[in-house]
């Protein structure tokens, strides 16, 4: 798997570089936003992109509005700790997750691991031919491909976004809980002041309603989310 590091820290970049080389990635390395941009568009063995916020040139917010314009690569971003506002908008861009500097080398494998599994899944499906799918009002979801057709338009979603919308579809007209949403879709126990979930499902909330689905996510406090067919 090769891995695109975009971050300008030269001394922070050799170690990242040198451990996730350890733990079996390819990794490439960019120090600004305006190469790594351009290399996360241009290099089609890249799955997956470790994005700092603050870089030269381009910051790392700027890099994955544009990213997410023509590509659904996952992205973690690097942020610095206690800087909700940059976890948040990036969530709100389409961020898979985020972490937090300065963090644990075993936290970053974690998360690394956990964004892949949700967006490789596909591969006993596609190796076999087969391809089985979930349907719930006017979404059709093809577990094979990772792909979701709205009245028979396909919706644009993240890895994150996907994860929640299968858990959803699974459960029709139940509410599940934010702890189980976290576990099971982004791969990690909840932790207190944790807006992910949140922040993702008001992104798949938004595409939903504007691709004029009958299917509804609802909330209720305490209890959690659920998708409804209105």
């Amino acid at each position: 798997m090769t891995i695109l590091l975009i971050e300008d820290d030269k001394g922070l970049a050799e170690l990242l570089s040198e451990f996730l080389s350890l733990s079996g990635y390819e990794v490439i390395h960019r120090a600004d936003g305006e190469s790594g941009l351009a290399a996360a568009l241009s290099l089609s063995d890249i799955e997956l992109v470790l994005l700092d916020v603050m870089l030269p040139k381009l910051n790392g917010l700027d890099v994955l509005k544009a990213l997410r314009q023509q590509s659904e690569l996952p992205v973690l971003m690097l942020t610095a700790r206690g800087d909700d506002l940059d976890k948040v908008l990036g969530l709100e861009l389409g961020a898979d997750d985020y972490l937090a500097k300065p963090f644990n080398d075993r936290e970053l494998l974690a998360r690394i691991r956990a964004i892949t599994r949700r967006t490789r899944d596909k591969s006993s499906d596609a190796v076999s031919g087969t391809s089985s799918q979930l349907a719930l009002g006017d979404l059709t979801l093809d577990l094979g491909k990772m792909e979701v057709q709205c009245d028979g338009h396909t919706l644009e979603l993240t890895g994150s976004e996907y994860a929640l919308l299968k858990q959803f579809c699974q459960s029709p007209g139940e509410l599940i809980s934010k702890a189980t949403l976290s576990e099971q879709c982004l791969g990690r126990r909840l932790q207190a002041f944790d807006r992910s979930i949140d922040t993702h499902v008001s992104n798949l909330r938004k595409k939903l309603q504007s691709a004029g689905s009958d299917c509804e996510i609802k909330s209720q406090r305490g209890r959690g989310y659920g998708v409804f067919v209105g």
